[in-house]
């Protein structure tokens, strides 16, 4: 019992809602092996850390001994999941899923033992299933439950289009749990609505109904959204290593005990030991790095992850400018260009604005020198590296 209890406490570590706990206590203390399911529709070819979150939650029933069914939505993909959505998405194509798909493979099972996942494509029974059978699924649900989605009624309520096929999205990712007899399914709090489906559609199939484990969204670099790459907001675990240092480098000291709760692999005594220190003076800047590498290492290797240590000493704590950094060549009406003008051409802000911004803040240097002038103007025939903040660099020549 102790052991079960046990690996209840890892399983709920981080864990945002079990529906309900005490079935899934109850079918650990079965000691047989368990369905664990998770979807992932390959809407984009690369994933980030926080889609980790869940594969990370699948990694721990892996290595309890339970059977990990790592679902990719091939036919979900073209559809398009609603959630969190204010419109319709714009629908894949077959062979743009599929090629997300076979980057979602290769990148799971850097977390993932591959000798014991199951990888499933839900285009395998939803092909089977048919007109007929579509017609029938969307019989069990009526247009009233399904606009009882969030989402569905702030769009219905400002006027917002609703597509048809929308509605059909948490009928089929429940006719998934149907279809693989999912004892468990993981998913994110945006998904709450969609995983009760896959309880509800087991219990008119006569299954037993899955427990339903839901995960919290990780914080994006700003500490504030979700981690999205269209917020750019993001760390993709194909990042470069010293992309994926500084990164984690740069959040805040707040958001890295989130971190590591959600995405590292070190026990709980190991993290508290940290705060501990770090509550004692420790240099919270020291269990950040031990974080960076951990993930570097783990998406790349040991060796890699030093040397992005390494490269990070150099280039912040000494002082020292990347070898490798973009080039361009500029050349202004007039012969000069005005600074913030020049850190916008040159990409290291997204606006003059921004730009403003960064100086008054002192995050802006040529050469290694602070910009204190915000009316400053670079003339032609100069060739000089700028910076903004610690990880953005451009050597800009101005014709």
């Amino acid at each position: 019992m102790t052991d079960v209890n046990q690996a209840f406490a890892e399983l709920k570590r981080g864990s945002e809602e079990i529906l309900l706990e005490e079935e899934l206590l109850e079918k650990l203390k079965t000691g047989k092996p368990l369905k664990i399911k998770a979807g992932f529709d390959p809407t984009a070819p690369d994933l980030h850390l926080g889609h980790t979150v869940l594969i990370n939650k699948l990694r721990q029933f892996q290595q309890l001994g339970h059977e990990v069914i790592f679902l990719i939505g091939d036919f979900t993909g073209m559809i398009g999941d609603p959630t969190g959505k204010n419109v319709t998405r714009k629908p894949l194509t077959k062979e743009d899923v599929l090629a997300n798909a076979e980057t979602y493979k290769e990148q799971v099972f850097k977390i993932l033992d591959p000798a014991k996942t199951t990888v499933a494509f839900n285009s395998t029974w939803m092909d089977e299933l048919g007109a007929a059978g579509m017609l029938k699924l969307a019989s069990r649900q009526t247009v009233a439950r399904m606009l009882e989605r969030d989402d569905f009624k702030k769009r219905y309520a400002g006027g917002q289009p609703i597509a048809i096929h929308e509605f059909m999205y948490p009928l089929v990712q429940g006719w998934d749990s149907v279809a693989l007899e999912s004892d468990v399914e993981l998913g994110g709090t945006d998904q709450k609505f969609n995983l009760l489906m896959g309880r509800e559609l087991q219990k008119s199939e006569g299954q037993r109904p899955q427990t339903v484990l839901m995960m919290p969204l990780l914080e994006g670099l700003d500490g504030v959204q979700k981690m999205s790459k269209s917020l750019g907001n993001y760390i993709g675990i194909t990042d470069s290593p010293s992309d994926m240092f500084g990164k984690i480098m740069s959040i805040s000291d707040e958001l890295m005990w989130r971190y590591y709760e959600l995405l590292s692999f070190k026990e709980l005594t190991v993290i508290e030991g940290y705060k501990a220190k770090v509550a004692d003076g420790a240099n919270p800047r020291d269990v950040k790095i031990d974080l960076a590498k951990e993930l570097i290492a783990r998406f790349h290797d040991e060796e890699a992850a030093q040397a992005a240590h390494n490269e990070f000493i150099n280039r912040f704590q000494k002082g020292a400018m990347p070898e490798d950094m973009p080039e361009l060549e500029l050349a202004p009406e007039g012969g000069e260009i005005a600074i913030a003008n020049l850190l916008k051409e040159a990409g290291l802000v997204s606006s003059t604005s921004d730009a403003m911004r960064m100086i008054k803040q002192g995050a802006a240097k040529i050469d290694g020198e602070k910009v204190a002038d915000k009316s400053l103007t670079i003339s032609s025939g100069t060739t000089a590296v700028y910076q903004v903040g610690k990880r953005k660099f451009a050597r800009v020549t101005i014709k």
